[in-house]
């Protein structure tokens, strides 16, 4: 069974930076898209990126120039590189991977940004 492993999570001060990544263990036979949503204290889940396997990435307006999102097909991996974090950055981070027929999640990572 497919099981996707976050890290990379962690207390940043506003105006710093964090990369998360999210591996998935065993076997995948074809990924449509990856991404990462977050989930704040008392608010929605909000999707913050995504990225296609043919490369084509969309961002949440609020992160658009300050986060980055990457992947790696060949590890089975996806990344979020966060830049020039703001407090209102600070919630827990789920990657996804759109497997087409399913949508498989990692357990979340908590990114706290504050002074």
């Amino acid at each position: 069974q497919v099981q996707l492993v976050e890290s990379g999570g962690g207390l940043v001060q506003p105006g710093g930076s964090l990369r998360l990544s999210c591996a998935a263990s065993g076997s995948i036979f074809s990924i449509y898209a990856m991404g990462w949503y977050r989930q704040a204290p008392g608010a929605q889940r909000e999707l913050v990126a995504t990225i296609t396997s043919g490369g084509s990435t969309n961002y949440l307006d609020s992160v658009k120039g300050r986060f980055t999102i990457s992947g790696d097909n060949a590890k089975n991996t996806v990344y979020l590189q966060m830049d020039s974090l703001k407090p209102e950055d600070t919630a827990v981070y789920y990657c996804y991977f759109n497997l087409r027929i399913i949508t498989i999640w990692g357990q979340g990572t908590q990114v706290t940004v504050s002074s």
